[in-house]
């Protein structure tokens, strides 16, 4: 078989986005679980902080963690790995949580995902965007709304005491209406590249 330098050099260029495209697979597998692992810490703080304030206060002291203690760890977390760790919702409590571009969309294809038949627990996504020539690994992983707590602030039936913290706290809330197993919103990281 005679080969041209043309045709070499396509096999050349070819093998090279193979192998250029692995890379890509592995280091985004890599991030993936990076981003799974302080995701996991980020939740179990939370959870543990958001336990000791309900049976320490009620839902008052719960939703002073939120407003408090859940940025700080968020800030903590971001701060050690030098990435953006937060979370985010379509209906956002605090409006410093709002979505951007990227982060809707993919709120959007979780619900879908959701309505499709597909668990909470185990909806993430994960991918390099390109922003003005700047490249970040970007990923987020679901929030369902899965405890008989999470519904007491962010239920369909709030109590008016409650409801009026959460207005006290936070007058531009849409985080309520929700019922167990419906997405409440994501963890979202941003690493960059």
């Amino acid at each position: 078989m005679k080969f041209t330098l043309s045709l070499f050099l396509a096999l050349f260029i070819n093998s090279h986005y193979l192998i250029a495209a692995e890379v890509n697979n592995g280091d985004i597998e890599q991030r993936t679980q990076a981003s799974k692992a302080v995701i996991k810490q980020f939740f179990e703080e939370l959870k543990s902080e958001l336990k000791g304030a309900l049976t320490a206060g009620g839902p008052a002291k719960a939703i002073e963690v939120c407003k408090q203690v859940a940025p700080a760890i968020a800030l903590k977390y971001s701060t050690q790995n030098n990435w953006s760790v937060s979370r985010t919702s379509l209906k956002n409590r605090n409006p410093d949580n709002a979505p951007d571009a990227w982060e809707k969309s993919v709120l959007e294809k979780f619900n879908a995902r959701k309505a499709a038949g597909e668990d909470p627990l185990t909806i993430d996504y994960a991918e390099i965007v390109d922003n003005k020539g700047e490249r970040n690994f970007r990923y987020m992983k679901a929030i369902p709304t899965a405890e008989k707590p999470c519904l007491m602030c962010h239920g369909t039936k709030i109590k008016p005491e409650i409801n009026e913290l959460l207005n006290k706290h936070y007058p531009e809330d849409k985080a309520v209406g929700y019922q167990e197993g419906d997405i409440r919103g994501a963890f979202s990281i941003t690493q960059p590249m």
